[in-house]
């Protein structure tokens, strides 16, 4: 198959990491030479995620980006917004649908399954991101979810993950992949690689992130407290999110206000510049983009030995640490206050590995790549 191909990407939120990587691989993909789009939810998410989406509408994507009403939960506005990818699909002529998230997912599969019925030749890709895997699948959400995802299962041509575990999670949750997959690491722009210079206030941690229960944010201020005993460090934490409230009543509760700076959303370049080492205390992951970025930006990490983390720093001195275990966050963030050095050195040596790894070209090659082979083959 030559020429380009017609390439719709379909997401619910444009936000996070999976928007980040839907961002790369539309402009990457349009790059080279393909015509692009982008269907997303049509609520307002920030200046930053309206700001994204008009530069890839007027610089990017030849196919527009549509913003259609999506719900987070279960609804009837699913069946109008599988309606409308179905519309924005078929006028465009897509080739290729590749829906993100189990939202874009199941929109993207359903929509290409009336679609081929109807006698479109394209092909239906869904990267889950972690998302409703992360459910457990004892919990009514967890069992509604999974099911769903079995169900839609049979409507898939291809499953691309992004690390190895979510592609363990994937199998453990759902089963095993009824159709063709790839694990195709998520990547960087050169550009993204440098030595982040501090602010001369710089506290001594930062934190970058949504605020939720899942992100560890309340083992964190639990850490910190018991780090102040013996030391007078601060935390600078950036990002917003539905705990929010929570955690600023517990850093109250632990007597931690004037050692902890809530500053809201802020871009993670911006952020890392903010404190001298990253604190990623989560519970769950994916491939956490924070981690790569600051790999790239050379800042010492503390991390929680969870999801694509232990890929992203293999072959590496860096060490992690248990998730849910407060007292070893405190351990490790008192011995980078002892020895500050030696988290540099790793944090060197982890840049240099991120380099040669994860390549935003690279992404894009391979999964388009799979795009092709799963075109070129008659059976679907």
């Amino acid at each position: 198959m030559s020429g380009s191909l017609a390439i719709l990407h379909c997401l619910r939120a444009p936000i996070g990491g999976l928007f980040r990587h839907v961002l790369d691989l539309a402009t990457e993909q349009t790059d080279m030479g393909h015509r692009v789009g982008v269907i997303c939810d049509a609520k307002n998410y920030g200046e930053a995620a309206e700001t994204a989406l008009r530069n890839l509408a007027e610089t990017v994507c030849d196919l527009g980006v549509t913003r259609v009403r999506m719900s987070r939960q279960l609804g009837l506005r699913d069946f109008t917004a599988t309606r409308a990818v179905k519309r924005v699909a078929r006028q465009a002529e897509a080739q290729v649908l590749h829906g993100h998230g189990a939202k874009g997912g199941a929109y993207a599969r359903l929509a290409a399954r009336t679609l081929k019925q109807a006698g479109q030749e394209l092909r239906v890709f869904y990267t889950p991101h972690g998302g409703a895997l992360h459910f457990s699948p004892e919990s009514l959400k967890g069992r509604i979810f999974m099911g769903l995802e079995r169900r839609l299962a049979g409507f898939t041509d291809g499953l691309i993950f992004e690390s190895d575990y979510a592609a363990r999670l994937y199998e453990a949750q759902v089963g095993k992949p009824q159709c063709e997959m790839r694990i195709v690491l998520n990547g960087l722009r050169p550009q993204e690689f440098y030595e982040v210079v501090l602010d001369v206030n710089a506290a001594e941690f930062v934190f970058v992130g949504e605020l939720r229960h899942l992100k560890g944010v309340d083992i964190l201020l639990q850490a910190l407290a018991d780090v102040r005993q013996k030391h007078p460090a601060t935390v600078f934490i950036a990002g917003t999110g539905p705990d929010e409230k929570q955690f600023k009543a517990l850093a109250r509760k632990l007597d931690l206000a004037e050692a902890v700076t809530f500053a809201g959303h802020v871009a993670a370049r911006a952020a890392f510049p903010r404190g001298q080492c990253l604190l990623v205390p989560s519970r769950q992951e994916s491939l956490p983009y924070v981690v790569l970025e600051a790999a790239a930006a050379r800042m010492p990490i503390i991390a929680t030995d969870v999801g694509g983390i232990p890929e992203i720093v293999a072959g590496t001195d860096i060490q992690l640490i248990p998730s849910d275990d407060a007292r070893a966050l405190a351990t490790q963030m008192m011995s980078f206050l002892k020895d500050p050095a030696q988290f540099a050195a790793r944090a060197a040596e982890l840049q240099t590995a991120v380099s040669e790894r994860f390549t935003v070209s690279g992404m894009a090659r391979y999964i388009t790549h799979f795009y092709v082979s799963r075109l070129l083959d008659p059976a679907r």
